[in-house]
């Protein structure tokens, strides 16, 4: 095998060991790395260099066959494109790539297609002598003449607000900085509503009022989220008659509403929060649409008419239903569109508002991902909508909802001669040690024979009610045709199966999510697919949490796993309310704070557990201003267990210097990182250049 061809005169990064001890309910733990927590300690930094050196290093072997993966993956992607303009009032909009650039440029038409290109904004200028550079929150005044952006260059998602005046080109005065990216305008085309961090917490917590011509330093604080388990952010109904400010934690959510063309009123509360109380709001007409989970495990749609908003005036639209989960809605004028999820897979449910046949759409495929897309109008028969499966490239539809006929408007041109009938996509369903029956959606070049000899890379996430949809990705292309099959495990934890689905890997469930993946290998195994010495996993930030665990579990089941920026040390950050994100944590992994959240956490906190036995080859990614999970959770697991274990397969440790929880960015940068990945395994598997 390839891996036998690795230097092995190389030695690892060894952490300093400075022994810190942390109390907690008369419980003692010894971390030997806390003093990584430092960002700008020069100690710190070095030491995150050195293991970036050894990973270079201890890949050097690999070093041409990752470029090649990186120019494959590359040369996969049509360098100039465009995405499917959708229309707003006057304009179509749309975003396009030129050839050799890293960034999109935002653009619009007047009223056709055939009109003059506007440039409103290209990113490739605003990114100029930035490493990193990310645009968010694009929002277009409501008399279309001025465009809000916000720019983060350092990848901690703290953003600048501008402004650009659309009619001259010219930037505004006006900068408001260090804010969420989070914005909506109001309808007088001078007033913007934004949402601003804690600095400490990065906690979403103000929502400020700003008026064009004025410093920032002048902005009015409209709304102040006092509770620390809870978010704030603004934005405005798909009518644009109302801005909505929405609190929202884990379990709860509440909304206040303005008129939007009364910015200087005050906003009113729609339905106070309650505990386990969650619900989402737009509006048409007259009416409130408001999906539920009020009575409603499952959630259910209502409606309302504005001036009574509150619980008693509801009435039922959509009925709460024990196997369907509701998902999101779109308002037409004449239709209601719903988007479901049965049995794990989306569906598209279109419902005449005077009556008639409603329908669903089909879709033909056993696993696929489905979602509304850009619906701005509502006075249109054409609902758009995206369309992916693990063979079918993202796909832009639109729909005419009263002739039922699809047309397509696009498909991701995947070049390099991309065939999508080499290629099969199954959906399976593994059961679990207590019963239940996991999904396992996977692809794999046809020809495939299941005699336990391919290398299998399964990947997994189940935290936060994320579902893990099948969809396409031409970067995988590079695995597959290299005879690798890629298979997602729709743990609990996730969405996938309903909400029940999630409070099954959630709190005290949470190890459900850790056997679930276990048994969805062995059943992979047990099924042909693959061996144990060729067996992959992976993960990122919650995923990256159930790689730690399932390894210090069951170590012995993969040959080789990779962690992107892996929330691993769950008991210590979940114990800092200063960190980024905790507080409003807590109703997902629990507080440990109270002693029976604080026994469970640590009896799986992968950090916590690592142990003097022999670990299988492990990558793992960090970013140094991640906000999500800080790079030192992933630095200090890793000198743990160099530290600890008992063989010598590789612990890699790389860390993006410039980025955040992302990675790179950019267009084709971000390639960068998963080229060195996928040159891990494909070393680890003793596979070469070659392709099927």
């Amino acid at each position: 095998m390839h891996e036998k061809n690795r230097p092995t005169h190389l030695t690892p990064p060894q952490a300093k060991v400075l022994p810190t001890t942390l109390e907690k309910h008369g419980h003692q733990r010894i971390d030997n790395y806390y003093w990584l927590n430092k960002r700008d300690n020069p100690e710190v930094l070095a030491y995150l260099t050195a293991e970036n050196e050894y990973a270079k290093a201890a890949m050097a072997h690999r070093e041409g066959l990752e470029e090649a993966l990186f120019e494959e993956i590359r040369g996969r992607i049509k360098q100039t494109d465009l995405s499917v303009p959708y229309k707003l009032d006057d304009y179509f909009y749309y975003t396009r790539f030129e050839e050799g650039k890293e960034y999109p440029l935002y653009c619009r038409k007047l009223r056709t297609l055939e009109a003059d290109e506007e440039l409103m904004l290209d990113v490739n200028v605003v990114a100029e002598g930035h490493e990193y550079c990310s645009v968010g929150g694009l929002a277009i005044s409501f008399g279309q003449g001025i465009l809000a952006y916000a720019v983060d260059t350092q990848g901690r998602r703290i953003y600048t607000i501008r402004f650009k005046d659309l009619g001259s080109g010219e930037l505004l005065a006006d900068m408001i900085p260090e804010v969420t990216g989070n914005l909506a305008w109001a309808n007088d085309n001078r007033t913007l509503f934004y949402s601003k961090q804690d600095p400490a917490t990065l906690r979403s917590f103000q929502i400020y009022r700003h008026s064009l011509g004025t410093e920032g330093g002048q902005d009015e604080l409209v709304y102040e989220e006092t509770d620390e388990t809870f978010s704030t952010s603004v934005l405005k109904t798909k009518s644009k008659r109302y801005l909505m400010i929405t609190s929202h934690q884990t379990v709860s959510t509440e909304y206040r509403y303005l008129d939007a063309n009364d910015p200087l009123g005050e906003f009113q509360v729609l339905v106070p929060r309650e505990r386990d109380h969650e619900y989402a709001v737009d509006h048409y007409e007259d009416a409130f649409y408001i999906r539920t989970n009020f009575r409603a495990k499952n959630f259910r749609l209502m409606t309302t008419t504005v001036g009574k908003p509150a619980k008693e005036h509801w009435q039922e639209m959509i009925p709460h239903r024990e196997d369907v989960l509701l998902e999101s809605f779109e308002l037409f004028q004449d239709y209601l569109v719903v988007e479901e999820r049965k049995r794990g897979l989306i569906q598209l449910r279109v419902l005449p508002w005077k009556g008639g046949d409603e329908h669903y759409l089909d879709f033909g495929e056993p696993t696929y991902f489905a979602s509304l897309g850009e619906n701005p109008e509502f006075n249109t028969p054409l609902l758009r909508f995206v369309y992916t499966s693990m063979t079918t490239p993202n796909s832009v539809f639109d729909y005419n909802m009263a002739t039922r006929e699809k047309t397509l408007l696009k498909q991701e041109e995947v070049l390099g001669g991309f065939d999508t009938t080499h290629y099969q996509t199954e959906r399976l369903w593994a059961s679990a040690r207590d019963g239940m029956q996991v999904p396992i959606s996977l692809v794999y070049r046809k020809g495939l024979e299941k005699n336990g000899k391919n290398p299998l890379l399964l990947y997994g996430y189940g935290a936060y009610g994320a579902s893990m949809d099948a969809s396409f990705s031409s970067s995988r292309i590079s695995l597959l045709d290299r005879g690798f099959v890629f298979a997602i495990a729709h743990v609990r934890g996730g969405e996938e199966l309903g909400r029940e689905w999630y409070e099954r890997g959630k709190l005290l469930n949470k190890k459900n999510t850790f056997a679930d993946f276990i048994d969805c290998a062995e059943y992979l195994l047990q099924e042909g697919y693959t061996n144990q010495e060729r067996l992959f996993a992976m993960g990122g930030s919650a995923g990256g949490l159930l790689m730690g665990a399932v390894v210090n579990m069951r170590p012995d089941l993969f040959k080789g796993v990779v962690a992107q920026v892996p929330f691993v040390d769950v008991v210590t950050t979940m114990l800092d309310s200063n960190i980024p994100l905790t507080t409003g944590e807590y109703d997902e992994w629990g507080d440990p704070n109270q002693s029976d959240y604080y026994q469970y956490i640590l009896s799986y906190s992968p950090h916590d557990n690592v142990q003097a036995k022999a670990y299988p080859h492990l990558l793992v990614t960090a970013g140094l201003h991640d906000s999500q999970v800080q790079y030192w959770e992933p630095a200090k697991w890793v000198a743990k267990l160099r530290a600890i274990k008992t063989d010598e397969n590789l612990v890699l440790l790389k860390t993006t210097m410039e980025a955040g929880h992302g990675g790179l960015s950019g267009r084709f940068r971000r390639f960068k990182e998963l080229a060195f990945i996928y040159a891990f395994l494909l070393d680890l598997a003793g596979i070469d250049h070659q392709v099927a």
